[in-house]
């Protein structure tokens, strides 16, 4: 990159904007599909005491979206920093299969444990999860940053700030899986 180039706003190529407005799209679907139609008791069953209930990964995904989407809003704050760009370490697809891979099991951070959500229940939770999952499509959608060169240095690894939106759709695919895995218990409650 030229000297004169570093401080150039570059947006995201048009194909990315589809690809991150797409997959945004395709894991919010996810979330709600996930829960409809589900009573109290399917909700707040846990497969194991150390397990999430349903209710649990909708008030953790809801808190998550807004935490992390407020991290790519601060970045954005910061100046362009391509040199920063030395510590990613993942490719886009490499990042999205990471985070969706339930195999690899990770305790989250303690101000995203569904404990310390402010919602109440499942469904406040995936109204807030909506407006902010549509708000974060908007801005994929029509956004004029450069999201490459805003660059996230964080104690799980170094992200620019176009691969953290994908984190975030990731992780909320990462966790309609785990309610999956909750539906399909042999003692899942029945309708």
């Amino acid at each position: 990159m030229k000297a004169d180039e570093t401080t150039k706003q570059v947006q995201i190529r048009p194909e990315e904007r589809i690809f991150a407005s797409r997959l945004l799209n395709e894991t919010a679907a996810g979330v709600t599909s996930s829960i409809e139609g589900l009573n109290k008791a399917q909700l707040t069953f846990k497969p194991a005491a150390d397990k999430w209930s349903i209710d649990e990964c909708i008030k953790h995904i809801a808190i998550a979206e807004l935490n992390l989407w407020e991290m790519v809003v601060e970045s954005l704050k910061q100046p362009v920093d391509p040199e920063k760009r030395k510590g990613i370490k993942f490719t886009d697809e490499q990042l999205i299969n990471a985070v969706k891979d339930r195999s690899h099991k990770s305790k989250t951070f303690e101000a995203l444990e569904p404990a310390n959500s402010p919602y109440a229940t499942a469904a406040e939770a995936l109204a807030a999860f909506q407006k902010n999952r549509a708000r974060l499509t908007t801005f994929v959608k029509s956004t004029s940053e450069d999201l490459r060169n805003h660059v996230l240095v964080l104690p799980i690894g170094t992200y620019d700030a176009y691969q953290f939106i994908l984190l975030i759709a990731a992780h909320s695919n990462r966790h309609t899986q785990q309610i999956s895995e909750v539906k399909a218990h042999i003692d899942f409650p029945k309708p």
